[in-house]
């Protein structure tokens, strides 16, 4: 199979807000007033912890057909520690990313627990989400200057 290509494109609503589009979506990022934002949507770091929670459901719906069992239901609870100093540009020895990202899964199956411990370990091996956040991604940054020719 070949890559698959995926892209947002938006703009700054203000600066606390961006509004994106992928596909026929939007998608508005926002940050909570105690932030500097309006809390009209979720912030950057909470899309981060949805997009890992959404990946993990569909990898794990589908690794769960491939072993034969059915999930009835599943749960993810997903918590992320970042301390903001870097953020803000105080000191500290932090990076700027999550410390820690704590994961529960809570699968509603008849599968037996040896299944189960398989289907996490196929699961998280899977996972393109979780696979960025674990492993060094090249990201490339660049910036362009907006002029007029006169």
């Amino acid at each position: 199979m070949s890559d698959l290509t995926f892209s947002v494109q938006g703009e700054s609503a203000s600066a606390a807000k961006f509004v994106a589009k992928t596909r026929q979506f939007k998608l508005i990022v926002d940050e909570p007033e105690g932030l500097g934002g309006t809390d009209e949507n979720a912030n950057p770091v909470e899309y981060i912890l949805a997009g890992l929670a959404g990946c993990l459901n569909v990898v794990g719906h589908l690794v769960a057909k491939e072993l034969g069992f059915t999930i009835t239901k599943l749960n993810i609870e997903v918590t992320g520690n970042i301390n903001a100093n870097k953020l803000f540009g105080l000191p500290g020895d932090d990076r700027a990313g999550f410390k820690k990202i704590d994961l529960k899964l809570v699968p509603e199956t008849d599968a037996s627990i040896e299944t189960l411990a398989e289907w996490l370990r196929i699961v998280q091996e899977r996972c393109p989400v979780k696979d960025n956040l674990t492993n060094s991604t090249p990201v490339n940054v660049s910036v362009e200057k907006q002029y007029e020719v006169q």
